[in-house]
């Protein structure tokens, strides 16, 4: 398809049309994504023989479009140019920021939305406070019209709504949350505390791996020999065992990764106590981090702790993961993992029973969105155990 250019005659200037832009536009006229995206690849379709188009004219055939769509209001808003004004929203704090459209669905996929989902709502939000000339509003204000809508939506409703209450109620609460975040190689550990770091601004992150390398440099081989080998082959290590290639047992397989796992148990309270003194939240993740722990850890912190167990429950698939690998880690760590792949097919099975035996959140990695929202889900219905309070009091 050749390049189609865009002219404007008034400042004299040619950009390439960006079907992109055109469907921000209108979106941010009140036009549904579907919509919007509907008009813009149209009107890319009508322009593929033509070079070039004025303004002028490409305006003429998005609002022909608009118009046939019974969209009469939201046409009349986007020819006069009248597209909604940046909105500010008031923080408690006093602080002014400009809505933010990406940023307000974001916050609502952290109750449990899916991206379709949560863009209607803003898409509702936005026009409710354009037919109104909003241009400033409180952040309290925001989120009660978004409890409001949510409530009354027949695709959502109160379930929905009070996961809304309960999130925005913590959030301006101060508390910390621990997320420890369990599971064996492969298991997708690393890439989902990132993501929930980013998601939930969460600045302090800690490896049990990390804390393992450090520990090394600390104590040789020959002091303490199982923090020198992988969580996998620690049973290597433990006194009176023979070095033999053949299988191991996995009495032997769990003896080895307990022992490892109770010597990182001293690190991992450290980073935990450090974060409580500071009153920052974390998220600690590692093969390490026991359903013994979590449990343990659940009761003697005054933080709200979410334990989670990654899993991948199906072989070809952790093992398509851990080849994966290859291009994030040295070539010979993904080697010996593939070596010793029995090995943690089983030590993931060992985990998961004791992580289900304790009563421990098992979250199936079958993709980060899935994830991230499972684990929210998870993580709202903790907070919701003791709560209590009402709107009006969490919107006051």
């Amino acid at each position: 398809m050749a390049k189609i250019l865009v002219e404007d005659l008034e400042d004299q200037t040619r950009v390439p049309f960006l079907r992109g832009i055109l469907i921000r536009s209108l979106q941010d006229a009140g036009v549904t994504f579907e919509d919007a995206f509907k008009i813009a690849t149209e009107t890319r379709n009508e322009l593929a023989d033509n070079t070039s188009i004025t303004t002028r004219d490409l305006r003429s055939m998005v609002l022909g479009r608009l118009r046939a769509l019974g969209r009469d209001t939201i046409a009349s808003r986007y020819e006069k140019h009248n597209l909604p004004l940046t909105v500010q929203v008031e923080q408690r704090d006093g602080q002014l920021l400009p809505f933010s459209r990406l940023e307000y669905q974001h916050r609502l996929e952290t109750i449990g939305l899916e991206s379709g989902e949560s863009d209607t709502v803003v898409q509702i939000l936005q026009q409710h406070l354009t037919d109104r000339h909003i241009e400033k509003i409180t952040s309290r204000h925001l989120a009660l019209l978004t409890y409001r809508y949510l409530r009354q939506s027949h695709d959502m409703g109160p379930a929905v709504a009070h996961r809304w209450l309960v999130w925005h109620d913590f959030t301006n609460s101060g508390r910390e949350l621990i997320f420890l975040i369990g599971g064996t190689a492969g298991s997708g550990k690393s890439t989902t505390a990132t993501m929930l770091a980013s998601r939930l601004d969460i600045v302090r992150t800690q490896s049990t791996d990390m804390l393992r390398e450090v520990m090394r440099t600390m104590f040789p081989p020959q002091l303490i020999p199982v923090l020198h080998e992988s969580s996998f082959a620690a049973w290597k290590a433990l006194p009176g065992q023979p070095q033999t290639s053949g299988v191991v047992s996995d009495a032997l397989l769990v003896q080895g990764y307990r022992s490892q796992a109770d010597l990182l148990a001293v690190a991992t309270e450290a980073v935990i106590q450090r974060a409580m003194r500071e009153r920052v939240s974390l998220i600690l993740e590692g093969v390490h981090i026991h359903p013994a722990f979590m449990e343990r850890l659940k009761t003697e912190v005054d933080a709200v702790v979410i334990p989670i167990m990654l899993g991948v429950l199906k072989r070809k698939r952790l093992l398509r993961r851990i080849q994966g690998r290859s291009t994030n880690v040295p070539q010979r760590r993904t080697e010996r993992y593939l070596e010793h792949f029995n090995d943690i097919w089983r030590l993931q099975s060992y985990l998961l029973s004791e992580a289900d035996r304790a009563n421990i959140p098992i979250v199936v990695n079958i993709g980060r969105n899935k994830v991230f929202r499972e684990i929210m889900l998870i993580t709202i219905d903790t907070l919701a155990e003791n709560f209590d309070s009402t709107p009006e009091s969490v919107f006051a």
